[in-house]
């Protein structure tokens, strides 16, 4: 029997709870269905607010649903992520990047490939690449109209705070309560009743769990939490703030900077830097910890907080009539663009699977999200392949690979990764793929020379146009980069535009 829910409930506003009720009352208008929805998010409960990043999943989203990314750029202080920059993870002294952009989209296979043979950064024919490399947002004028430098989607650094309220004021009919949640009843189909603490009364069809760490909901249904300490290396979080000086250039990059003891992260907004350290507390003390940034820095910093990491998730996503998204279902590191995009692919699947009527969907969603987020945990231990040795902390991860990342050691011995090599996810929704993989590979140095030009050894009209293409790309993509506006000089003009 087909049963559509009419009632949402959504604890807990945020990016998460916001974005959760943009996408079900718009898929649901798409559908020609009303969802009743209602968020219950509490002025009361503070957050850290030092940075998130996205991945371009969410300029998807802005675009899918019409949003104008030039007013949240504006209204949030937001910047442009067009990558993330690794410092010192191969070794001291060394970086590469991780740009967003695929252009094998564009051009089809063998880009790769040949650069790979050819002993050529994968990254030097990414448009991204380039712009990062200037400080240049993706965008130029011409007869002075802005317009975008490519096909590409990019990302955006935020903090969480104001994104959160920007969303919820693009949110339309939508119901908010400012209240916290004192008590849940259960049943044998679930949640019943939530009791707020002004002791109003909320039941619904549908609960949504977006309250983080607390886990509100989701916990009173049973659901168990699967840590990942055996495989990410870092337990422990310091954020801090550091200020934007006057005239600084605002890089359009993620700063993932290894350190000996962990890494420190660094999101520009047009405001100041988000950053924080994340390290292993089982190789430093957090007043050591704060000793080795304040070293790294040149200067004092103030933490905002000292926070436990349990990155895991839980064994299911979704209880009977509860789902839990964002922070609630799974953690796995504090930049929380892999959190965002996962939040983002989960509600389009929650969706979809509505669509056909009934929570008969929930064995196959909670299947797809946990693959998601185990994989997305491989893709992030994948990091840790590093040529040093210079600490206690680098010397027992380089002894720790688990067998996932040792398959992916022995697998680049012999072949190049290519998307073939990954699955295809559930509904065609975007995922973990060889665009993501090749250039982190290549940066630590894990892709074989040797093997690309074996795998091209048969196709030789494959590598002479993907040669022309590579050198075609590079050449225009950096002189079409030196056009683009200079990223700081780019939101600027966005204030100005009011």
């Amino acid at each position: 029997m087909k049963y559509w829910p009419s009632s949402i409930v959504i604890v807990g506003g945020g990016t998460a709870g916001w974005l959760a009720a943009i996408v079900l009352a718009s898929e649901a208008k798409r559908m020609n269905r009303h969802y009743d929805i209602t968020v219950v998010e509490s002025s009361d409960l503070g957050t850290v607010g030092v940075g998130e990043g996205t991945t371009s999943v969410f300029r998807h989203l802005l675009t899918h649903f019409k949003l104008d990314e030039f007013d949240f750029l504006r209204e949030t202080g937001a910047t442009i992520k067009l990558g993330i920059r690794h410092k010192d993870w191969r070794r001291l002294g060394h970086h590469y990047d991780g740009p967003l952009d695929v252009p094998e989209m564009l051009t089809g296979p063998g880009l790769d490939l040949y650069s790979v043979s050819a002993g050529k950064a994968v990254t030097d024919s990414h448009l991204f690449q380039h712009l990062i490399n200037f400080n240049r947002a993706p965008f130029a004028y011409k007869e002075n109209r802005l317009i975008p430098a490519g096909p590409f989607h990019h990302a955006y650094h935020f903090d969480q705070v104001k994104a959160g309220a920007w969303l919820r004021r693009q949110a339309k009919d939508i119901k908010l309560i400012d209240d916290q949640v004192k008590a849940v009843k259960t049943g044998p189909f679930g949640i019943e009743v939530v009791t707020l603490a002004s002791g109003k009364e909320l039941s619904a069809d549908l609960f949504l769990d977006c309250t983080g760490f607390r886990r509100v909901l989701i916990k009173e249904l049973g659901a168990e939490w699967l840590p990942y300490g055996d495989v990410l290396p870092v337990n422990r979080a310091m954020p801090f703030w550091l200020e934007l000086e006057d005239g600084e250039e605002i890089p359009p990059v993620t700063l993932a900077w290894a350190q000996k003891n962990g890494w420190l992260w660094q999101i520009p907004t047009q405001q100041r830097y988000g950053c924080g350290y994340v390290y292993s507390d089982n190789h430093i003390s957090p007043e050591e910890a704060k000793a080795e940034i304040e070293t790294v820095l040149g200067r004092k910093i103030e933490p905002r907080n000292d926070i436990k990491i349990n990155a895991g998730r839980l064994n299911h996503a979704w209880i009977e009539n509860c789902v839990a998204l964002g922070l609630s279902s799974a953690f796995l590191e504090p930049l929380e663009a892999t959190s965002i995009h996962g939040t983002i692919v989960q509600l389009l699947m929650l969706s979809a699977l509505l669509e056909k009527g009934s929570f008969a969907g929930r064995n196959q969603y909670n299947q797809a999200v946990a693959r998601q987020v185990d994989d997305f945990r491989d893709f992030i231990r994948l990091h840790y392949v590093s040529e040093r040795r210079d600490s206690t902390f680098w010397q027992d991860v380089a002894e720790t690979h688990p067998k996932t990342v040792t398959d992916w050691l022995e697998f680049c011995e012999t072949r190049v990764p290519q998307q073939a090599d990954f699955p295809a996810f559930p509904l065609g929704l975007p995922h973990v793929g060889a665009e993501l993989y090749l250039p982190i590979l290549d940066g630590l140095g894990l892709l074989d020379k040797a093997a690309a030009k074996s795998m091209l050894a048969d196709q030789p009209k494959l590598r002479a146009v993907a040669r022309k293409t590579q050198e075609q790309l590079v050449q225009e993509y950096r002189a079409a980069s030196t056009k683009c506006i200079p990223h700081r000089t780019f939101l600027s003009s966005l204030a100005q535009s009011r």
